[in-house]
């Protein structure tokens, strides 16, 4: 089975795995790593984005970390096309430099509603909660039904940030019509 393969086969087991009641925010958010850094191998960045051969893919996490030490560990020696994979923690949306995966913290940040439009126009997928993404509109965002993660993609945003999503990541989504 090809590595392609083999990820979406881990992508579907993952996505249906089913939290425990005890732990549902700490397995949530080991869930939503792993996610995070599976989605790194079904975008492709413009060329301006990824200007070199050995530069790194940065996934970032805008305010507070919940994910502890677990995404660092997810992917620690990790290369994605050749490119390795990184995590950058950051406090405010003006510390962002380079980042091509930004998962944003809403529960930890003051000024929310302005960091989708500070994004605008740059190459980053950003995913976000459902339950505090309604009007941000993150290019991807998590949730929980019937007791598993979900995610679904708005590919117009990811198309117009220059991203390319594979359109076997767009299968594994569920709808993103939220009102």
């Amino acid at each position: 089975m090809s590595n392609v393969g083999r990820v979406l086969v881990f992508l579907f087991l993952l996505n249906n795995l089913t939290l425990s009641a005890q732990g549902v925010p700490s397995k949530e958010h080991q869930i939503e790593a792993v996610f995070l850094f599976n989605f790194a191998q079904f975008v492709e960045w413009p060329a301006h984005a990824l200007p070199k051969a050995e530069a790194p893919i940065i996934i970032g996490v805008l305010g507070k970390n919940v994910f502890g030490t677990f995404l660092n560990d997810v992917v620690a020696n990790e290369r994605v096309k050749d490119h390795p994979v990184i995590v950058k923690y950051y406090d405010t949306i003006d510390e962002i430099t380079d980042c091509h995966i930004l998962f944003i913290n809403y529960t930890d940040i003051r000024q929310w509603d302005e960091i989708i439009p500070k994004l605008k126009g740059r190459s980053i997928l950003t995913v976000g909660d459902a339950n505090r993404d309604l009007k941000q509109r993150s290019m991807v965002r998590f949730f929980t039904k019937d007791d598993k993660i979900r995610f679904q993609i708005e590919p117009e945003a990811a198309k117009s940030a220059g991203l390319t999503i594979s359109s076997k990541l767009l299968r594994l989504a569920e709808n993103y019509n939220v009102n």
